[in-house]
């Protein structure tokens, strides 16, 4: 697949400076396969003298290239975990040691449903307590695009389904036809452009020091090639607190085990070192 896609991805790389090797074989051979078809281009070398011809239609590629699908309390069974036992357990945690907040890196955030869903659960927990909790969600994705969406936390009526009535009416406001996520629910998260793969910084500059009770690279991992899935998951280990967590999604759940991480409670994708 690479030496039949070799003058589109190295097109790609001398004209934009991005990789796409880096990408599992099969998520970069239908992203291509797609652009393809929906230039009604019907060789390789057509799509490709198309590029040339037009550089807009190597920005659509790379967009296209930015895995962005997200869900609020996307697998079920990691959130459930996580509202019952992990963030309660964090909470008493914090309070009885010198930490003074909770620390949680939201790694690819896409358009935010996964950051809003853990402000919700820790936002919830605080008011169940009748004490206001202190955390920070620092939400980072490598698409600048993404992270605007997910900083207007603006969403329709069929992304919020997912959601009680209780939540929707608790965090969002309607606007016509959008669901607004409350500034309330907005308080504790920092949202910046951060790239996992970028080699200069081990986390997020925001953060300044890491030191993560929860680190979450959820299904992002099987779109790369395994040299680069490593690379994520290093990133991931050396940013987290002692005895902190790292999560990823349920189909991704071998490559932690394989790479020496213990499933904190099982089939649930949350791990510890």
């Amino acid at each position: 697949m690479k030496e039949k896609y070799s003058a589109i991805i190295d097109y790609v790389l001398r004209t934009h400076g991005v990789d796409t090797s880096k990408y599992e074989p099969t998520f970069l051979n239908k992203s291509i396969q797609n652009r393809m078809s929906k230039t009604h281009c019907s060789s390789v070398e057509e799509y490709h003298a198309l590029m040339v011809d037009n550089m807009n239609e190597v920005d659509r590629f790379i967009d296209s290239l930015q895995i962005c699908y997200t869900d609020f309390f996307r697998n079920t069974l990691t959130f459930s975990v996580l509202e019952k036992v992990i963030l309660p357990s964090l909470v008493v945690k914090t309070m009885n040691s010198n930490r003074n907040e909770i620390r949680i890196w939201s790694s690819a955030c896409a358009s935010g449903q996964e950051t809003y869903s853990l402000a919700m659960i820790l936002n919830e927990f605080s008011n169940g307590k009748g004490g206001k909790i202190n955390y920070r969600i620092f939400a980072t994705d490598q698409s600048e695009m993404q992270l605007l969406e997910a900083e207007l936390g603006e969403y329709t009526e069929s992304e919020v389904n997912s959601l009680s009535l209780k939540r929707v009416n608790r965090w969002f406001t309607k606007q016509g036809e959008k669901y607004v996520v409350k500034p309330e629910l907005k308080e504790h998260i920092e949202f910046s452009v951060f790239d996992l793969l970028n080699e200069k910084f081990s986390c997020p500059p925001t953060s300044i020091y890491g030191d993560f009770d929860l680190v979450f690279c959820a299904n992002l991992l099987f779109y790369y090639q395994p040299e680069y899935r490593k690379k994520m998951i290093e990133k991931g280990r050396n940013c987290m607190a002692r005895n902190g967590y790292l999560i990823t999604g349920e189909t991704e759940r071998e490559l932690l085990i394989q790479a020496g991480f213990r499933e904190a409670y099982p089939m649930s994708a949350i791990f510890q070192v």
